[in-house]
Parts: C-alpha cells; sequence; structure tokens
C-alpha cells in the first residue's frame, strides 16, 4: 500500500500533530493509491490563515482550514495526465493551512478535543485536496461527509 508523507510545521500540541498525521495518512489511504504522496500542513494563529483567505479566496475573514491542491481530482480520482510528482517521485497532492485558535473554538462548541477536531479538519482537507467539495447542498456535500464519518470511524473518532 501506498504511504503519504506529512510534513507539518508550526505551533500545536505534539498529540495534536500525531492525530493529524494519523488521520491525514488513513484519508489518503482510503483511496488505495498505488504511489507515496506528499502533504505540508501549517498549523497557523487567526490573523495568519485570514490574510491568506483573503490573498487566495477573496474572503477577508478567518476559517478553520485552507486547502491547495497542486493537481486536479475528483472524489479521489486524478483527472490530470501528468500527477505533480516530487523529486522523490510522490504524488504532491497539496497543502493545508489548520487554523488552531479556529480549532480550539470549534473543539469547545463541539465539545471533543483539540486534537480531534485538528483530525477531522484534516481529514477533512484531505478530501477537499483529493476532489471532494461541499458548495452545494446535495449530492456532492453528502459524498463529502459520508467519506469524511467513514475515515473518522476508523480512526474511533465517529461524531458522539
Amino acid at each position: 500500500m501506498a504511504k503519504l508523507k506529512v510534513k507539518i510545521e508550526g505551533e500545536g500540541t505534539d498529540s495534536a500533530k500525531t492525530l493529524i498525521r494519523l488521520a491525514a495518512k488513513a484519508a489518503y489511504n482510503e483511496f488505495g493509491y498505488d504511489r507515496d504522496g506528499f502533504v505540508y500542513i501549517q498549523l497557523v494563529d487567526g490573523e495568519e490563515i485570514r490574510e491568506l483567505n483573503s490573498a487566495h479566496r477573496k474572503v477577508d475573514k478567518v476559517t478553520d482550514v485552507l486547502s491547495f491542491p497542486m493537481m486536479d481530482y475528483y472524489r479521489g480520482e486524478c483527472r490530470e495526465n501528468m500527477p505533480c510528482l516530487t523529486e522523490s517521485g510522490e504524488l504532491e497532492i497539496g497543502d493545508m493551512v489548520i487554523c488552531t485558535e479556529r480549532a480550539r473554538e470549534q473543539a469547545r462548541e463541539f465539545g471533543h478535543s483539540f486534537s480531534r477536531e485538528c483530525a477531522y479538519l484534516t481529514v477533512h482537507s484531505i478530501l477537499h485536496l483529493l476532489g471532494f467539495d461541499h458548495v452545494d447542498e446535495g449530492a456532492e456535500k453528502a459524498a463529502m461527509r459520508e467519506k469524511e464519518e467513514k475515515i473518522l470511524k476508523k480512526l474511533g473518532l465517529e461524531r458522539k
């Protein structure tokens, strides 16, 4: 089975970083890719993610996670003929930025740990990187939520 290399930078607890790494790998492994992959994850504060959100999406507000895909996927299937590869030959699926301030707020709101919220945001973002979306309230959102729940359940992190 292919493996996902995960590089995490920024401030966060060791337990959150461990769960982020496990969640990213579980989400990637859900698709049975035959090539190792790579994802870069940055943990930032509210001001930094607001600036990124404004610069890249023209939305001047703090958000919980941003996803920057490197390839054109749709529901886990690559639609490009030439995948983006790292120097070592891995699929570079993209970058994600998690706002630790929002993750802490949402963890309190939903009554679970900061680490669990970071794991959810990681799965959510990996799915975005692999071509899932939730812009509508219909089939696309349902497919994404179903995949999120399946992956989180495998990690023992299903919603209570």
